[in-house]
C-alpha cells in the first residue's frame, strides 16, 4: 500500500495545536487531541445543528450561522415566539408583540425587523428588535403575507406577497417609514429575497400564475430579470434563502417537500449539496457559504430541525470508519 510519504514526499506533520493558516491539501497529526486532520475545499454540504425549542413552520429569521434569530410561525396556530441561535443551541427570548406567521424578517440577531404576516389584522404591522425586546413601529403601506424581505433593520426592502392577486409591490424602509417604490416585473407570493441593504436585492422563486423559478435583481430604483434558477419548475415554492444580491443561497421548498439547494454567483444558479431533510415553509439566515436552515414542514408535521451549510475551505478530522 502506498504511504503518505511516498505520495507527498514528506511525513505527516505532528503538532500540538491545529495550524492557524493551513493550505488546501495540508494534513497534520494533532498530538493534543490525538487525531489526524486535513484542510480541504468543501463543495457545499449541510450538517445537523441544534433544534429549535418549538417545532414550527411559516416562520421568519435572519442573522448569521453562529448568531441567528427565529420569530413567529405556526405550530399550528400563529405564535409570537422568538429564539436566538449561538452556533450550537437555540434559546427562547422575549416574544413578538403580535403573534403571526407567513411574515418576513431581515437584519441581525441584535437588530432585526419583522413585517407583514397572518392573520389579516397584522398584514401591515412592523416590529423592531433591539436585542432584548420587540417594539411596534410604522406600518407598511400595503399589508400582505407570504412576502420576501431583505436588508437591515434600518435599510430594508419588502417584496411581493398576497392577498390575491399576487403582489408586485415593493416597499423601502428607511429606519422610520415605508415608501412604495417600483414594482417587481412579476407579481408573486412566497418569494424569497436576499440582500445587505435596500439598494441591492435579489428576489427569486415564488408563485405567479404558475410556480416561478425566475430571478430579479434590484439596483435601488428598478427590478431587472436575470438568469433563472436551475431547479425544476415548481420546486422553489415555499422555499427559503439567504445571502446578498451577488452571492445568494436558495434551499428547501415544495409541493412535495424538497431538499434542493442552489447557489447564486451574481450571474448563474448552480446546484450544490442538498439539505439532509427536505422541507417547505422553513426559514434561513447567513451567507451563501455559511448558512442556517431552520423549522419548516416535513409534510405530515412541523419540524424543529436546524441545519448548517458550509462551502469553501474547511478542516476535516479523519477517522478509521
Amino acid at each position: 500500500m502506498t504511504t503518505y510519504k511516498e505520495i507527498r514526499g514528506t511525513n505527516i506533520e505532528v503538532v500540538s495545536s491545529d495550524p492557524s493558516n493551513p493550505v488546501v491539501g495540508q494534513v497534520w497529526y494533532n498530538s493534543t487531541s490525538n487525531v489526524v486532520k486535513g484542510f480541504y475545499v468543501n463543495p457545499g454540504s449541510w450538517a445537523t445543528g441544534g433544534n429549535l425549542n418549538t417545532a414550527k413552520k411559516l416562520l421568519a429569521g435572519d442573522g448569521t450561522q453562529t448568531a441567528g434569530i427565529a420569530f413567529g410561525g405556526q405550530p399550528p396556530v400563529t405564535v409570537p415566539d422568538t429564539e436566538l441561535y449561538n452556533g450550537s443551541n437555540w434559546t427562547e427570548v422575549n416574544n413578538l408583540n403580535n403573534g403571526r406567521s407567513r411574515l418576513a424578517g431581515t437584519g441581525t440577531s441584535t437588530a432585526s425587523l419583522a413585517f407583514g404576516g397572518f392573520p389579516s389584522p397584522l398584514l401591515a404591522k412592523t416590529e423592531l428588535w433591539n436585542g432584548t425586546n420587540w417594539s411596534n413601529v410604522n406600518d407598511m403601506q400595503t399589508g400582505r403575507r407570504d412576502l420576501g424581505g431583505a436588508g437591515t433593520s434600518t435599510s430594508a426592502l419588502a417584496v411581493g406577497g398576497q392577498p390575491t392577486p399576487s403582489k408586485a409591490e415593493t416597499e423601502l424602509w428607511n429606519g422610520t417609514n415605508w415608501t412604495e417604490v417600483n414594482d417587481l416585473n412579476f407579481g408573486r407570493i412566497e418569494v424569497v429575497a436576499a440582500g445587505a441593504s435596500n439598494t441591492a436585492v435579489l428576489a427569486f422563486g415564488g408563485l405567479m400564475d404558475n410556480v416561478s423559478d425566475s430571478t430579479e435583481s434590484w439596483n435601488g430604483s428598478n427590478w431587472t430579470e436575470v438568469n433563472q434558477m436551475s431547479r425544476p419548475i415548481g420546486a422553489m415554492r415555499y422555499a427559503a434563502g439567504c445571502g446578498i444580491q451577488t452571492a445568494a443561497l436558495a434551499f428547501g421548498g415544495g409541493g412535495p417537500t424538497k431538499a434542493l439547494t442552489e447557489t447564486w454567483n451574481g450571474t448563474n444558479w448552480t446546484e450544490t449539496g442538498d439539505l439532509s431533510t427536505g422541507r417547505k415553509y422553513l426559514a434561513g439566515a447567513g451567507t451563501n457559504t455559511s448558512a442556517l436552515a431552520f423549522g419548516g414542514d416535513l409534510g405530515p408535521a412541523e419540524t424543529a430541525a436546524t441545519e448548517e451549510f458550509t462551502e469553501g475551505p474547511a478542516t476535516l478530522t479523519f477517522t478509521d470508519s
